[in-house]
């Protein structure tokens, strides 16, 4: 039992050399919604084939930076020298550039790989042949051998001249082999060149290479403007009226025309609108902001000095000297229906009576002193301690 339990385990080892990773089966992978997860969607996304090829140029560009300053030492290095050459040009560095291509894309790595596989004749090329006279790598291979792009400024199949666009906009397929060479406008041009000024826009500066198109003022509406400014609008905006005698728009103030906001708030005209605030608070009505512009006082609060004044405070102290002085009566009063039972007893308690009242009356009249300042010399005294 035991020999023929050796002789199974040579038999596997004799196998494992001829096993190779594929033949093992991978556990399967799990990835939560069901879709995968966001990098795996990112990884396997499908590129446009001039942006594919540019993105692997670019890996590949990034390792030629990478190993351009490797060096080798000894034995390798002098074998390096010997058969092929410097380490710039070596077949040693473009093995390291691509065991590491296309592991830095994020999105298309798959594309990015299958890329470098269709590629790798046309890239030992150029490595060998080309890397002088053709420095362009993206030029070289996208461009002339694989024919997905286009150089910059040309567009579509045969890659045709990009329009000029006046400096304004984007030749619509530049450096791909797509698109229709019309310009995209940026905002506030338009036409086929982008040689004029949008509808709210008014020319600003113009040559035979250059335009500028400047924004309308805010009062001008759609019909736009012929220049810089409220007057030299064709067509007011809400909030603003045309004057026939100066020209241009006038803004409108709201406030004096319609009375737009509540008794309890006052209008701010602004520039074509207006704004309600809320009235201050001793305020019933008013026509501004603080207590000097209401219409009337409210609830506890009178007029003095052309202001609304809390007057609650003051009703408060009123009615605490009424309770204090009729206390003080009260304590009185006991005093002399006890003077009529006991003389000795009524004394007492009208020395404890007037002790009472008069060191309240003296608390309640003394106002609390503030901590007096120190001097200069002794704060010069403690700056110097610290």
């Amino acid at each position: 039992m035991r020999q023929s339990f050796g002789i199974v385990i040579c038999m596997l080892v004799a196998l494992l050399p001829s096993l190779s990773l594929g033949d093992i089966p991978k556990p399967p992978s799990f990835s939560s919604g069901g879709g995968g997860t966001k990098k795996d969607k990112l990884k396997t996304e499908k590129l446009p084939p001039c942006k594919a090829c540019t993105v692997f140029v670019n890996s590949f560009r990034d390792g030629i930076k990478r190993t351009e300053r490797a060096k080798h030492d000894g034995g390798d290095a002098a074998w390096e020298e010997e058969r092929l050459g410097s380490y710039k040009t070596s077949e040693l560095r473009l093995v390291e550039i691509q065991e590491r291509l296309c592991t830095d894309v994020v999105r298309g790595e798959d594309q990015c790989h299958q890329l470098a596989e269709e590629y790798e004749t046309q890239i030992e090329e150029w490595w060998k042949n080309h890397q002088t006279t053709y420095p362009d790598l993206h030029r070289w291979l996208c461009v002339e051998q694989a024919a997905v792009c286009c150089p910059d400024g040309f567009y579509g199949p045969n890659c045709d001249p990009c329009p000029t666009c006046f400096g304004n906009g984007k030749c619509k397929g530049n450096g791909t082999r797509k698109g229709n060479g019309k310009c995209a406008c940026d905002e506030g041009y338009t036409g086929d060149n982008c040689d004029s000024c949008g509808e709210e826009y008014y020319q600003a500066f113009r040559d035979e290479t250059k335009l500028l198109c400047s924004r309308c003022h805010k009062a001008c509406a759609a019909g736009g403007c012929t220049g810089a400014g409220p007057n030299s609008c064709r067509v007011c905006r809400s909030g603003w009226v045309m004057d026939t005698a100066r020209g241009g728009c006038v803004d409108v103030d709201e406030c004096i025309k319609e009375a737009p906001c509540s008794k309890q708030q006052f209008c701010v005209n602004n520039e074509g609108s207006y704004s309600c605030l809320e009235c201050d608070k001793s305020c019933d009505g008013c026509n501004g902001d603080g207590p000097d512009l209401c219409e009337k006082c409210g609830n506890g609060y009178e007029l003095r000095d052309g202001m609304c004044t809390d007057t609650s405070n003051e009703r408060r102290n009123q009615y605490a000297n009424f309770t204090r002085y009729l206390t003080y009566l009260g304590l009185c009063i006991a005093t002399c229906i006890v003077l009529q039972n006991s003389t000795w007893l009524a004394a007492l308690v009208g020395l404890a009576v007037a002790i009472y009242i008069s060191v309240s009356e003296y608390w309640l009249n003394t106002a609390p002193q503030q901590p007096a300042a120190p001097s200069p010399r002794i704060l010069d005294e403690i700056l110097q301690q610290h």
